[in-house]
Parts: C-alpha cells; structure tokens; sequence
C-alpha cells in the first residue's frame, strides 16, 4: 500500500473527493483487497474498515480478534470489539469529510461495484458524509494497463494484423 496511498490521495484530489472509504466482511469486497494490496489467502471473518483521506494519514479498524488484518498499510489503527465501538470509530474517521467514496453502486446499476451492503451506506451517512460510487476511482486502480501490459498488447496486435493480411 505504502506505493498505492499517494496515487489514492492524488485520484481522490483528482475526483474532487474528501476520502475513500473500504470497508470488508469475510472477503465480500475483492476489490478493496486488490487496490489496497492485501494478501486474499488471509483469513478474514470480522469487519474492518480503512479510510484514505484526500490528504493527512489513513485510519484502519479493526476488530480485537483480528488486530493484525491491515498492519500492511499505513495509518492510525482503532481496535474494537463491540459494535458501539465500531460505530464509534467508524463515525471519527468520516467526521469533518463532505463526499465519501465507497465500493456502491447507486440503483445497482454496476453490480461489479456494489461490494458494501445498503446497512453500512447507511451507516456512514448517517454520519454526515455524501457516500458516492468509487467506480471512476476503482476503474482508476483495475483497469489501466502497466507500460508492460500496454507494450505486450501492442506487439500482440501487430502479431494478429500480419496473420490476417497474410
């Protein structure tokens, strides 16, 4: 993640966003794990979140059985156990920030998207901030090709048009 904070804060300045908010349950957002870099194989029953802001230190939470879940990325850590507290920190982390990214997909639209449940919106409104879809963010992270993968298919092009002509 260390490589991945600034690109975020840079996407999230970009954007015209105050933070980017992920949040996992039992490995339900692959796409959080991809873009942060987390290793899958890690076994993951409770809930945590981590908030990037648009600038300052990142914020991770986590639950008191699983206290080394985020210890690979950046930032301040909050330990809960009950939900009170997890609603707690979830609340000091998204205070003070107008526009939220989240893993959501407004109506469904792009189902790909829709990673966190309608609750955990709620949730996070609740709290003040405007939640809004991260696609354009995640599209940012999952779908531009390296140099490498971009030279590759160039050559791989090339390749097909002269097997076609001839």
């Amino acid at each position: 993640m260390a490589a991945r904070g600034p690109e975020i804060q840079t996407a999230l300045q970009q954007a015209g966003l105050d933070g980017w908010l992920f949040c996992d349950f039992r490995h339900s957002d692959l796409l959080a794990w991809r873009i942060l870099k987390l290793d899958p194989s890690v076994h993951a029953s409770r809930r945590w979140f981590y908030f990037v802001p648009v600038s300052g230190e990142p914020s991770k939470i986590v639950h008191a059985i699983e206290t080394d879940k985020l210890d690979a990325l950046p930032g301040g850590k909050t330990i809960y156990l009950r939900w009170q507290e997890l609603h707690a920190a979830v609340q000091k982390a998204v205070s003070g920030h107008r526009r939220i990214a989240m893993q959501y997909s407004p109506n469904n639209a792009i189902p790909y998207m829709a990673r966190v449940d309608a609750g955990t919106v709620e949730l996070v409104r609740s709290f003040g901030p405007e939640v809004v879809s991260s696609a354009d963010l995640v599209q940012v992270f999952e779908a531009v090709w390296s140099p490498a993968q971009h030279a590759t298919h160039v050559e791989a092009a090339v390749k097909v048009h002269r097997i076609i002509h001839e």
